[in-house]
């Protein structure tokens, strides 16, 4: 019997077994590791949803209160009244701008035929528009800002009945404010508060709209 023979097969035996001992004993920690991050990874991504959830929440938490209202000044001015009520934690809102929105109709076609972007975009299509270059409002009534209010103080500002674009020519002023008559006044305010941003849409009745049936 060749002794030598058999130990070396023993050996290489037991070699072979502590091979496949070791690479297994090495799979399993490697598969704990990838499962260790994994979960780690996990668990960052939760904390991370968990810290924007809160972010969020707080964030509306903050959000200024207005309290708007517009009232008629004679046949042809308004005065839009914003007035900050809160959160008192605030102290004070900086008020970006506020800007005139538009009515729903699409104008983005051909239906103007050749009038310039600038013109459509600048005019305002619904019935009441800052008085341009007054309150800090721009040359085309279409915004006003920037403001510092105060937590429980306000700000006037002066508005007007809007009229059909230069373009126009068969539409009379009385026949542009016909049409937008019913309308409500569209807003939209952005204001800050340190790195804070809020964007909110507001709707009022048009002051020199239709009185209800049966009104005055």
């Amino acid at each position: 019997m060749d002794y030598l023979a058999i130990t070396g097969a023993v050996a290489a035996g037991l070699s072979a077994v502590a091979a496949v001992g070791s690479w297994k004993a090495a799979h399993r920690a490697n598969k704990t590791s990838v499962q260790a991050q994994e979960t780690g990874e996990r668990a960052f991504q939760t904390a991370e949803a968990v810290a924007r959830i809160e972010r969020d929440r707080r964030h509306e938490e903050r959000r200024p209160q207005f309290e708007l209202t517009l009232e008629p000044r004679g046949p042809q001015h308004s005065r839009l009244n914003v007035h900050l009520l809160g959160p008192d934690e605030l102290g004070e809102v900086e008020v970006v701008s506020i800007h005139v929105d538009d009515d729903d109709k699409d104008r983005t076609g051909t239906i103007l035929g050749a009038t310039p972007r600038e013109d459509i975009v600048n005019h305002v299509w619904g019935p009441l528009r800052f008085t341009p270059r007054v309150d800090k409002a721009d040359a085309h009534g279409r915004a006003v800002g920037p403001e510092i209010l105060r937590v429980g103080r306000g700000r006037p500002f002066q508005m007007e009945p809007t009229g059909p674009g230069h373009w126009m020519t068969g539409t009379t002023p009385e026949q542009w404010q016909e049409e937008y008559r019913d309308h409500p006044v569209r807003l939209i305010i952005t204001c800050r508060v340190g790195d804070e941003e809020w964007v909110l849409a507001r709707h009022l009745p048009n002051p020199f709209r239709r009185p209800p049936f049966g009104g005055q």
